[in-house]
């Protein structure tokens, strides 16, 4: 009787065939494949409202958005993510003719969940950075009003904050602007009305 042994360390070629035609989403890095969890009712909210706001402001322009499903490769990472949205702007390059891995991203927007706050803010962010087209990078909470902006100027990530409703975020890499207000709309709505 022969054991069977579980492949352990994929290829990039392995791991896109296997995603492909998988029906649940996971990301790639080294040879690793992890399996992506589902999201949070305020992650979806959130992830919604950003990426209507960006619509509407990247109308007529040479800019596109996508959200959740667009593969994002890191090459010098040896890494593939998938942001909750991803802006591009110019022409969109992509891996191969399935046009479902974007190489080229302006801008990347994580919205934090508990789960992996920490892989976003540090070993998936340090993965982004190494993405030359790459100029800008948002982590926003859904616990509480926040979006932390990384923009790139030459090899330094200089980091700014807004933390207050009625603030907010100039997205210089794509010309656009997030209000606070906005993306949050519907997310603290409940906990507003009880405490009133």
């Amino acid at each position: 009787m022969s054991a069977v042994v579980k492949q352990t360390h994929y290829t990039p070629e392995e791991y896109l065939s296997l995603e492909r035609s998988a029906s649940i989403k996971s990301e790639f890095h080294d040879g690793e494949i992890y399996a992506m969890t589902g999201a949070s009712r305020a992650h979806n909210l959130i992830t919604v409202n950003i990426a209507g706001e960006l619509q509407r402001q990247l109308k007529g322009r040479p800019c596109e958005a996508y959200v959740n499903d667009m593969r994002v490769k890191a090459a010098k990472a040896s890494s593939y993510h998938y942001p909750d949205i991803a802006v591009v702007c110019g022409t969109p390059e992509f891996e191969d003719t399935q046009v479902d891995t974007l190489l080229n991203p302006t801008l990347l927007i994580e919205v934090l969940s508990p789960s992996t706050e920490a892989y976003d803010r540090g070993g998936k962010f340090a993965h982004y950075r190494k993405i030359a087209s790459l100029r800008e990078y948002l982590l926003v909470t859904q616990d509480q009003p926040g979006i932390e902006r990384y923009q790139r100027q030459g090899e330094v990530w200089i980091l700014s904050e807004s933390q207050e409703l009625d603030t907010s975020v100039s997205l210089e890499s794509i010309a656009c602007r997030l209000s606070l207000r906005e993306v949050y709309d519907k997310v603290f709505e409940d906990s507003e009305n009880q405490a009133g």
